[in-house]
């Protein structure tokens, strides 16, 4: 049983009935991500994240660890490109917790100017470790390069420029324009009366005032003139290679016909960022053209579903005795193949059953159907999650054929190489 409502105060409240378990999986999500910030703040959404768990002035800072760990709940917070998401999954009897906790740091979180610097010195650290990373550092320049306009043009956890001179004012001025309950969505799922809920959610969440909507950024990216290709160098002992192909928004019709792309090019991916299953890419094109032929170690592909277009991605991992242009000399003979000829009714078949099963797999316990209630909601609404399987199951091989003939063009994408500076010789792109 599913229901959905809108309170006076502008909160969205989706619940789902699943009497499995008692348990209750519930989640606050906000509509405020990375994509909402200016030059000078980037990286500012991620770190009122972070504050959230500083306390209020009823529930200090570690209080609320202790309880729901005593309790036997978990509870964690996410920042993507367009929303901040909170969630605690709890016995169903413990879930006045979690809404109590999560209406009063709504409206109450402190940001305490000590806390503010210490978190700038954790953020700043998290920030210098995910640099130590090659496929990090690749990746924000293969981003910063395909968005010169849209504010996708940055990574969610920020600048380091940014991260040192935003102000505690700054941050509470985010955390007062965003987090308001006409700017968010309650989700839950697991083992409750609807009813009965939506009443105690009101007790908590109604009061809350509203705001005036938040303002927001509207910068469309221009049309690519061209591909695009650079080189990163940096530490490590490993090649990678990450072609990129701007690709459409999840409520676009080719989108679904895209997934089963993805599934067939290079195995399935999962589109639940808070997990749930894995299936082998053995059997996928890319797989047997650059894993079996040792032209790379690896090869992964995925794209995330955005309110924007943003990107649809392959990583390749170099084979240390095989040069990098041979891996995307056959990366770009796989492109050509699919762009020339349909695929066999039968390989589609099966890249629709691996990607409906993985889909299936990252939605399967209460805590990700309480996820996919809300991550739905951000991009398009939750009927997107119910009708999806159905629609991988109606694509057809000439869909698959036409999508890669217009997303995967050359102009469309940036091919981004990193270069371990201790084997600065293992090949250079053409």
């Amino acid at each position: 049983m599913f229901t959905k409502t809108t309170l006076p105060n502008g909160l969205t409240v989706l619940l789902k009935e699943i009497h499995t378990a008692p348990l209750i999986s519930h989640w606050v999500w906000y509509r405020v991500g990375s994509k909402d910030e200016v030059t000078g703040k980037t990286g500012i959404s991620h770190w009122v994240e972070h504050m959230q768990f500083k306390g209020t002035p009823r529930f200090p800072a570690g209080v609320p660890d202790k309880a729901i760990a005593r309790e036997g709940g978990v509870w964690n917070a996410f920042t993507f490109l367009d929303w901040t998401t909170y969630y605690e999954t709890l016995p169903a009897e413990k879930i006045e917790l979690a809404l109590q906790l999560e209406a009063d740091r709504m409206v109450n979180s402190r940001f305490d100017p000590a806390e503010v610097e210490a978190e700038r010195t954790v953020i700043l650290a998290e920030r210098e470790g995910n640099e130590n990373e090659a496929l990090f550092r690749l990746g924000e320049a293969v981003q910063a390069a395909a968005f010169r306009v849209h504010p996708y043009h940055h990574e969610v956890i920020g600048d380091a420029a940014d991260l040192r001179t935003v102000t505690r004012e700054d941050l509470y001025a985010h955390y007062k324009t965003f987090y308001t309950p006409n700017n968010a969505v309650l989700t839950m799922a697991g083992d409750f009366e609807s009813e009965s809920m939506l009443r105690r959610i009101e007790a908590c969440f109604g009061s809350l005032p509203s705001s005036a909507p938040p303002p927001r950024l509207h910068r469309p990216e221009p049309e690519p003139q061209g591909e695009i290709r650079l080189t990163v160098e940096g530490p490590g002992e490993t090649t990678y290679l990450q072609i990129s192909y701007h690709a459409p928004a999840a409520s676009h019709p080719d989108f679904h016909a895209l997934a089963v792309l993805d599934s067939l090019l290079a195995g399935p991916s999962n589109l639940n960022m808070f997990g749930g299953g894995g299936i082998s890419n053995k059997t996928s094109r890319l797989y047997r053209a650059l894993i079996d032929t040792e032209r790379a170690v690896s090869v992964q592909g995925g794209s995330v579903a955005t309110i924007d277009p943003f990107l649809y991605t392959f990583n390749i991992t170099a084979h240390p005795q095989n040069d990098i242009e041979n891996a995307l000399s056959a990366f770009d003979d796989e492109i050509a193949r699919i762009q020339d000829t349909p695929p066999p009714i039968e390989e589609v078949e099966r890249a629709i059953k691996q990607a409906r099963a993985i889909f299936a797999y990252g939605s399967e316990n209460i805590t990700n159907q309480a996820f996919w209630l809300g991550y739905a909601e951000m991009f398009a609404s939750y009927d997107w999650f119910m009708t999806y399987l159905d629609r991988l199951a109606q694509v057809t091989p000439a869909e698959v054929q036409r999508v890669a003939q217009t997303w995967l063009r050359r102009k469309n994408r940036v091919v981004g190489l990193y270069l371990p500076v201790e084997s600065e010789n293992a090949g250079v792109l053409p």
